[in-house]
C-alpha cells in the first residue's frame, strides 16, 4: 500500500490497519518457522507497510498538538 493512500484514511482506520498488519506479521513469522512460508518477500512488505502506517500515524499525532 503507498503511503499516498494511507494519508487519505483516518486516525482509526490507520491504527486498525495497523493491528491488522501486526497479527499478518505474526502469522507470516510462525509459517516461516514451520517452513510453509511461500515467499519470504511477503513478510518483508508486511513489515514496510506497517512501518508507513506508524510514520504516518506519528506524523499525524505531531499535526494535533
Amino acid at each position: 500500500m503507498q503511503a499516498k493512500e494511507l494519508r487519505d484514511l483516518g486516525r482509526e482506520e490507520l491504527q486498525v490497519r495497523a493491528r491488522e498488519l501486526r497479527e499478518e506479521i505474526f502469522r507470516l513469522r510462525l509459517k516461516r518457522g514451520t517452513g510453509q512460508l511461500a515467499s519470504p518477500a511477503k513478510l518483508r512488505s508486511t513489515r514496510r507497510d506497517l512501518a508507513r502506517v506508524q510514520t504516518i500515524l506519528k506524523e499525524s499525532k505531531g499535526k494535533t498538538r
